[in-house]
């Protein structure tokens, strides 16, 4: 069973969250730590805050790209913001 993953991170010293896609969660939760992903490196280390998992790919970066809005953006705070007041 297959599923792909758009997954929201923060990083632990700056107030940067970044919204990502992929298929394979884990491993890429490792390399944005090893500072091995560009767009995120100078905000290393990060934790992992949130995730949703799809079936179909085509779902899963569609979302990812509503995320990646201003209202998507909106959402994620609506979303997590009980975890997001407590930091």
């Amino acid at each position: 069973m297959k599923f792909y993953y758009v997954y929201v991170l923060k990083s632990i010293q700056a107030e940067l969250t970044y919204v990502g896609y992929t298929e394979n969660l884990k491993n890429r939760f490792l390399d944005h730590n090893k500072a091995k992903v560009k767009s995120t490196r100078p905000y290393a280390p990060l934790d992992l805050i949130h995730y949703e998992a799809y079936r179909n790919m085509r779902d899963a970066k569609r979302r990812e790209k509503y995320l990646k809005t201003s209202s998507g953006r909106t959402t994620i705070r609506t979303m997590l913001k009980e975890y997001l007041s407590q930091r």
